[in-house]
């Protein structure tokens, strides 16, 4: 039985191999900085791109003002091609998102990909003088208000309280 003790010896050491990589595996995760937190969103200056689409937009264009400094603007863009689309993001203190967005595209089309594929509530209310609609449904709860030329969404995954708060701070200057 010569050939048997090799073959015991081949499955011990492979055992062994496998429990000291099983260990070597767990101090490299005990000391190997990691982190699994949320990464810190950058804040962004929009100031230019706000600048840049009230001269090229045919509609007056909307930005929040006086919003505190715990609401996060993380996303700018003004594309002043086909539909003249105007994008605003940010963070919210409690971690949330909330958007606006302005076109003069089609507003069914619009509002369905703003609020991605949310719908009409029957419920509408006054807020800073216009008149929203609330859209529930989708990714997104919305508000939304039609003038002047375009659609207005105020979007995003927060309460409508904080919808309600950023279509409060929505100046066109």
């Amino acid at each position: 039985m010569a050939g048997s003790n090799g073959k015991q010896k081949t499955v011990r050491d492979m055992v062994l191999s496998l429990g000291l990589i099983g260990i070597m595996a767990g101090v490299i995760y005990l000391f190997i900085p990691h982190d699994d937190s949320e990464p810190d969103l950058k804040r962004v200056d929009y100031r230019v791109e706000l600048l840049t689409a009230r001269r090229a937009a045919p509609y007056p264009v909307v930005a929040p003002e006086g919003l505190p400094k715990t609401w996060k603007a993380t996303s700018v863009r003004f594309q002043g091609d086909e539909f003249e689309t105007w994008h605003l993001g940010f963070h919210t203190p409690d971690g949330e998102y909330v958007q606006v967005e302005q076109s003069t595209q089609k507003p069914s089309a619009f509002i369905d990909d703003s609020t991605q594929g949310a719908e009409a509530a029957d419920k509408k209310q006054e807020i800073g003088g216009r008149t929203w609609t609330r859209y529930t449904g989708g990714r997104y709860d919305a508000l939304v208000h039609q003038a002047d030329g375009a659609t207005t969404v105020v979007a995003g995954t927060g309460s409508f309280e904080l919808l309600t708060e950023m279509a409060q701070a929505l100046k066109t200057k």
